[in-house]
Protein backbone atom coordinates (compact mmCIF):
# COMPACT_ATOMS: atom_id res chain seq x y z
CA UNK A 1 0.00 0.00 0.00
CA UNK A 2 1.40 3.34 -1.02
CA UNK A 3 1.17 6.24 1.38
CA UNK A 4 1.75 9.73 0.03
CA UNK A 5 1.60 12.39 2.72
CA UNK A 6 0.08 15.59 1.38
CA UNK A 7 1.90 18.59 2.78
CA UNK A 8 0.13 21.67 4.08
CA UNK A 9 -0.81 23.94 1.20
CA UNK A 10 0.40 21.46 -1.43
CA UNK A 11 -1.45 21.33 -4.71
CA UNK A 12 -3.44 18.09 -5.12
CA UNK A 13 -2.16 17.73 -8.70
CA UNK A 14 1.40 17.72 -7.42
CA UNK A 15 0.59 15.07 -4.82
CA UNK A 16 -1.15 12.97 -7.47
CA UNK A 17 1.93 13.25 -9.69
CA UNK A 18 4.12 12.02 -6.80
CA UNK A 19 1.73 9.11 -6.26
CA UNK A 20 1.83 8.12 -9.93
CA UNK A 21 5.63 8.28 -10.00
CA UNK A 22 5.91 6.14 -6.87
CA UNK A 23 3.33 3.69 -8.25
CA UNK A 24 5.28 3.30 -11.50
CA UNK A 25 8.48 2.57 -9.59
CA UNK A 26 6.87 -0.28 -7.66
CA UNK A 27 6.11 -2.18 -10.89
CA UNK A 28 2.64 -3.20 -9.76
CA UNK A 29 0.99 -2.82 -13.16
CA UNK A 30 3.78 -4.72 -14.91
CA UNK A 31 3.38 -7.54 -12.43
CA UNK A 32 -0.41 -7.65 -12.88
CA UNK A 33 -0.13 -7.73 -16.65
CA UNK A 34 2.46 -10.50 -16.46
CA UNK A 35 0.19 -12.60 -14.24
CA UNK A 36 -2.76 -12.39 -16.64
CA UNK A 37 -1.39 -15.18 -18.79
CA UNK A 38 0.88 -18.11 -18.10
CA UNK A 39 4.09 -18.45 -20.07
CA UNK A 40 6.01 -21.68 -20.03
CA UNK A 41 9.44 -21.57 -18.36
CA UNK A 42 11.09 -22.63 -21.63
CA UNK A 43 9.50 -19.66 -23.43
CA UNK A 44 10.63 -17.27 -20.67
CA UNK A 45 14.20 -18.58 -20.91
CA UNK A 46 14.15 -18.23 -24.69
CA UNK A 47 12.94 -14.63 -24.40
CA UNK A 48 15.66 -13.83 -21.85
CA UNK A 49 18.31 -15.32 -24.14
CA UNK A 50 17.01 -13.35 -27.13
CA UNK A 51 16.99 -10.15 -25.09
CA UNK A 52 20.55 -10.79 -23.90
CA UNK A 53 21.69 -11.44 -27.49
CA UNK A 54 20.04 -8.22 -28.66
CA UNK A 55 21.66 -6.15 -25.89
CA UNK A 56 25.03 -7.78 -26.54
CA UNK A 57 24.68 -6.95 -30.24
CA UNK A 58 24.01 -3.30 -29.38
CA UNK A 59 27.06 -3.20 -27.14
CA UNK A 60 29.23 -4.79 -29.83
CA UNK A 61 28.05 -2.17 -32.34
CA UNK A 62 28.86 0.55 -29.85
CA UNK A 63 32.43 -0.69 -29.42
CA UNK A 64 33.11 -0.77 -33.18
Amino acid sequence: MLIIPVKEGENIDRALKRFKRKFDRTGTMRQLRKRQQFTKPSVERRQQIQKAQYIQGLRDEEEV
